[in-house]
């Protein structure tokens, strides 16, 4: 773990993906997280229980923070949480649209009372519009912000195969709350910062928004090829395994021609001797490919491929990126043992992270009680 953000408090009452990706990011740079769960605990722990009986949501997400067990409707709980954001640098929550102003908790308001503080609200669709009271799940926006009509192939939209919209706007908020830290630094003052799945995934959603605004032009659904150019997708092998590649020019579209499909006069082709001519006898190409690569198992095209300086990659299954040589890993203990994951993208001057524990519910409950305790009575 990082000491960027070493001796700053972030207290989260945070449940699901967005909001705990966020607060994972910031206890990942150093800062102290504490996670604000119900008696039943934050749902997300009970995804899945495949991670020898942990959440793998929750392993992922919830890295080094402290947990503790608060009930809001209690009064002596509320002092409590009113004293540990007396202390905390950062507020977050996503609670259901309008929940924490009725418990007493209102951003505005603890920020007139702590200037430095900074305060983060997610939600489904932001906090005005005629959608902002709506709830609001991962798998909903994808279809609401349009990205399931670019999804999929002609038959039918997809899901796309991860949490997108919860993950776009975790990403997002941490954004926006590293830039609130620097913000502060030169002025003192904290500020709110209201992120949304929809939001946070339009922002995504803008070439094809904008090629459809200005262009009249609505993506089609194109499964694993690309619209505009060809070839670009996914082709099976003689085992049944895809291997995926793109052709970005003439140079590349002669080096295939030659050196995998062994077919040097395919490339001087009129129905292939150019990007649109190739687009527009899609078929006719796709067959040709199909007969060459059925003769040769999908990891022995992917070689020929790099070989002849085509982009390619293995359309892969879980168990291939279970056994990806690129891959980077981190452990990280958790109540039940530790588990081995997929490292984040990014590495600090070379080196790998080191993760807290994943905290079992409310197992510093007691400790973070009696630290806070004095702040409470002063605030009672």
């Amino acid at each position: 773990m990082t000491d960027d953000l070493n001796g700053l408090l972030v207290v989260s009452i945070e449940q699901a993906v967005a909001a705990p990706y966020l607060s994972g990011r910031l206890a990942e740079a150093g800062a102290r997280v504490i996670k604000v769960e119900r008696a039943e605990g934050d749902f997300a722990r009970e995804y899945d229980h495949l991670v020898h009986g942990e959440s793998a949501y929750f392993v992922w997400l919830n890295r080094g923070k402290e947990s503790i067990c608060l009930d809001l409707r209690d009064d002596e709980d509320k002092t409590l949480l009113e004293a540990m954001l007396k202390k905390a640098d950062i507020f977050i929550q996503n609670l259901a649209p309008g929940a924490v102003d009725r418990l007493g908790f209102a951003p505005d308001r603890l920020r007139r009372e702590n200037p430095r503080l900074i305060t983060v609200s997610i939600s489904g669709y932001g906090e005005d519009g005629p959608y902002s009271k709506l709830k609001a799940y991962d798998l909903l926006v994808q279809a609401e912000s349009g990205l399931s009509a670019i999804t999929g192939n002609a038959a039918s939209s997809a899901r796309v195969g991860v949490s997108v919209c919860d993950i776009a706007c975790g990403m997002t908020a941490h954004e926006a709350v590293l830039q609130a830290l620097i913000g502060r630094a030169r002025t003192g003052k904290g500020r709110h910062v209201s992120a949304s799945l929809f939001h946070s995934l339009a922002d995504w959603m803008n070439v094809p928004y904008l090629q459809f605004a200005y262009g009249g032009k609505s993506p089609e659904r194109n499964g694993l090829s690309h619209p505009t150019i060809a070839p670009y997708g996914a082709f099976s092998g003689s085992d049944g395994k895809q291997v995926l590649f793109s052709i970005q020019n003439e140079r590349e579209w002669l080096k295939f021609c030659e050196k995998v499909l062994k077919l040097p006069d395919l490339a001087a082709d009129p129905r292939f001797n150019s990007n649109s001519n190739r687009v527009a006898h899609r078929k006719e190409l796709d067959g040709t490919i199909e007969r060459v690569f059925a003769q040769f198992p999908r990891d022995d095209l992917s070689d020929m491929l790099h070989d002849a300086g085509i982009a390619c990659g293995k359309v892969s299954t879980m168990e291939d990126l279970s056994r990806h040589p690129q891959n980077r890993y981190v452990e990280v203990d958790t109540p039940t043992g530790p588990v081995r994951l997929l490292a984040p993208g990014a590495l600090m001057d070379g080196e790998m992270p080191n993760f807290g524990p994943v905290p079992a519910l409310g197992e510093h409950s007691e400790l973070i009680r009696e630290e806070f305790s004095s702040l409470k009575s002063a605030a009672e």
